[in-house]
């Protein structure tokens, strides 16, 4: 890569020092591939190399006796625990200063001292109540999943008080906790769920884990599975046709999502059809009938797939110890360029940042948005914004609602929309009519940011490609977000959630050691809410560099993409034909506590954690368990002693006397439990909302992540659809004689009269 072309990268000129261990070092990666220069300073030695690979390729390597300097330029400070660095008074000696401390349950409740590893995150964050299949004990999830997503949450919070920052030279400190990053990117339980869910929280859900096979099929075939989603009325249509349009499934009510799931017909005779034909014939058969498929791929498969070779999806580098791997390739692409990883550099671009013209005020006022975007990345990327105080606008249409409309209230709203569409407002506009185009067009003139995640070649056929978009206003940052990305053989598909984690290998990942057919992911929602997050840290970066440009330009976010970049450390091992560790020691499991379907995680990192566990349950900590590989071996024996241990305690009582001796514990907590459990209650996550027509309380995040200073998020509670119609146009085009004869036209759609209606009725009583 040349000089020239990394000085464009968005965060050229940034400097961030980073002094952070661990898997959350990933979180300064993300501003490293965008340009930023990130300074390291930590021991360079590491045990798991090819791990330190993946979450620090790119960062320039330095010392603490040469952090001074550094220090004197920094934009930016990331330290956890292990550092000496005084945050304190490097705020005080520069004001503009912003610094971040990470560590596992953040500094200011009685956890705080606690130790957590990914099966802890998951346990207390909700996602493994909701990991497994019903009857069996809870699964943990494949990979770091949960500190992966915790980075990309604390690289937002970070990149978004930089460009706060820079527009006000106001700088702020953020203690954030990998607990709450891993509750509000992973899976959130009181987010946006998927269509599927025909809006219902997640709190409500059955206390055991879901039935096998739920919501999104999974079909054996000739050489394999495919996993199917049928979600649109026109989607299940499409597959009705496919099956030869059987009188069994004729009747009208099979259009209808939650019909189908009670059909104890309808799956065993898709799987008749499926049963003789190969993967790849019926995903170009599904193509052709309009029914989103994929194969349920391995992760080699995924790794060696035409697709991610023609994407130019991984990079080969080289370790300290001279093995050359490969990494994922960037996670990012700007202005049509790839951001991939860089070669270390000793210095990088310095630019000049132009003078602090904004006041102290939320990171995001005065920007406008236009946010396309439909389902769970589609809300995410705008909401984020939207909480940061940007007027975003939700652009819809009666004609191709965007599926969260999906409800189990039947005026188009629900808690799982209100949380996932706050702070924003709502224009209905048909932008298949000429009128509309054009009018979508006048308000991209005025705007600062187009977001949306349609398959791609979807705008383009509307006539609002990108660089139409750009010759109206060269200033825009337009925002796309797909399942596979915008070329490649898979960028045609239509792509949700669990489509790409079926073509990634996360699928297969997801199962039961001792049973093959065990797919245990149907419920998650990842990579929906992270990818959101990941979209939003490349307009952020946009808006940065446009501070000092006065350029737009646009971000385009692959969400298989996405998740490789989670298991780049998979990557580069199996690109040398190494496996990941499955279990870094042991115990590193889940044991069943005392009562009805309770759960505890127990993991032992080292041999201080084995000893220290060995202590509390009262067995000789040497011999036969001295060393990891023993513990490893001798798994059997050591659960025969710690299962009856658990079993006669609560999984409460367990996790805390564990805790308190060191060792990272934590019993499973159900989402609906999550309010209630200390740790949220002391450090404030969650707020409770109140909706004008929803009947329920909507309990939803109230921040990104804790800040020291700037004004709280604001509380407007999601629109209806059309609801700001005629106020946005007299707003931003100052048009409001004209609104009349546009909805005479059908042009503008306001909110239907029958749906305010039925919002009222379903509205809470007031006094």
């Amino acid at each position: 890569m040349t000089e020239e072309v990394q000085g464009q990268r968005p965060l050229a000129g940034l400097l961030v020092i980073d002094a952070v261990s661990g898997p959350l070092a990933a979180l300064t990666r993300y501003l490293a591939e965008l340009g930023a220069d990130v300074v390291r300073v930590v021991p360079h030695g590491t045990a798991d190399e090819f791990a330190d690979c993946a979450a620090n390729h790119g960062k320039r390597r330095s010392d603490e006796a040469s952090i001074g300097a550094h220090l004197a330029a920094a934009h930016a400070v990331v330290t956890d625990s292990s550092s000496d660095l005084d945050l304190t008074a490097a705020r005080i000696a520069r004001p503009s200063l912003v610094t971040m401390a990470v560590s596992d349950f953040g500094a200011d409740t009685e956890f705080s001292g606690w130790a957590a590893t990914d099966p802890v995150l998951h346990a207390l964050s909700g996602e493994l109540s909701r990991s497994g299949i019903r009857g069996r004990e809870p699964l943990l999830p494949p990979g770091e999943l949960a500190y992966q997503c915790a980075a990309t949450q604390a690289a937002f919070a970070l990149v978004t008080a930089l460009y706060r920052a820079l527009r006000t030279g106001q700088g702020s400190h953020i203690d954030f906790s990998a607990l709450d990053g891993a509750v509000q990117a992973l899976d959130p339980g009181f987010g946006i769920s998927g269509s599927a869910t025909m809006g219902r929280p997640a709190h409500l859900q059955s206390r055991d884990r879901p039935v096998r096979g739920f919501q999104y099929p999974i079909i054996a075939c000739a050489d394999g599975y495919v996993r199917i989603c049928l979600l649109a009325k026109r989607q299940w249509q499409g597959m009705f046709r496919w099956m030869g349009e059987p009188a069994q499934f004729a009747s009208p009510e099979f259009d209808n999502t939650a019909f189908r799931y009670k059909s104890p017909d309808l799956v065993p005779a898709i799987a008749a059809l499926f049963a003789n034909r190969k993967r790849a014939d019926l995903e170009r058969e599904g193509q052709e009938f309009g029914v989103p498929i994929a194969a349920v791929l391995t992760f080699e498969e995924c790794l060696a797939s035409d697709h991610l070779r023609e994407r130019q999806a991984f990079i080969e580098v080289q370790l300290p110890s001279g093995r050359a791997v490969m990494l994922p390739n960037g996670v990012v692409s700007i202005d049509g360029a790839r951001l991939g990883p860089v070669a270390t550099l000793d210095a990088r671009h310095a630019h000049a940042w132009p003078p602090v013209t904004a006041e102290d005020s939320l990171p995001f006022a005065g920007l406008r948005v236009l946010d396309l975007g439909v389902i769970v990345v589609g809300a995410e990327q705008g909401r984020l914004l939207a909480d940061g105080g940007a007027d975003v606008v939700k652009v819809e249409s009666r004609a191709y609602p965007d599926g969260s409309r999906q409800s189990y209230l039947n005026y188009g709203l629900s808690v799982s929309f209100a949380a996932g569409h706050r702070n924003k407002r709502s224009l209905g506009l048909n932008l298949r009519d000429p009128a509309g185009r054009d009018l979508f067009l006048e308000l991209a003139a005025k705007a600062d940011i187009v977001l949306s995640n349609f398959k791609p070649g979807t705008l383009e056929a509307l006539g609002l490609d990108a660089g139409t978009l750009a010759t109206i206003n060269p200033a825009l940052i337009i925002a796309d977000s797909s399942a596979f990305g915008s070329s490649g053989p898979w960028s045609a598909r239509m792509g949700y959630g669990p489509l790409v984690r079926a073509a990634t290998g996360m699928t297969q990942a997801w199962r039961y050691p001792d049973d093959p057919e065990s797919f245990a992911d149907s419920v998650t929602i990842y990579p929906d809410h992270v990818a959101g997050r990941i979209s939003a840290i490349g307009v952020v970066a946009l808006l940065i560099r446009r501070l000092r440009t006065g350029k737009g330009g646009t971000v385009s976010v692959s969400q298989a993409e996405v998740m490789l970049t989670h298991f780049a450390k998979d990557v580069a091992c199996a690109s040398c034909g190494l496996p990941a560790d499955a279990a870094p020691d042991w115990p590193w499991s889940i044991y069943r506590a005392a009562g009805e379907d309770e759960w505890c995680v127990v993991t032992v990192r080292d041999d201080t954690d084995w000893l220290n566990l060995a202590s509390v349950v009262g067995v000789a900590g040497s011999g036969d368990f001295a060393t990891s590989a023993k513990r490893i071996a001798a798994r059997e024996k050591i659960d025969t002693f710690l299962a009856p241990w658990m079993a006669a305690r609560t999984a409460d009582a367990a996790m805390r006397e564990l805790q308190a001796a060191g060792v990272p514990a934590a019993r499973m907590l159900r989402v609906a439990e999550l309010p209630d459990f200390d740790y949220y209650r002391q450090r404030a996550l969650f707020r409770t909302e109140i909706h004008p027509y929803l009947a329920e309380p909507v309990i939803a995040e109230r921040w990104s992540a804790k800040v020291s200073s700037g004004p709280v998020v604001p509380n407007h509670p999601a629109p209806l659809m059309g609801e700001h119609s005629s106020e946005i146009v007299s707003e931003w085009l100052d048009r409001s004689h004209d609104v009349a004869a546009l909805v005479a036209a059908g042009v503008l759609e306001p909110t239907d009269p029958d749906t305010i209606e039925k919002a009222n009725i379903g509205a809470p009583t007031r006094q």
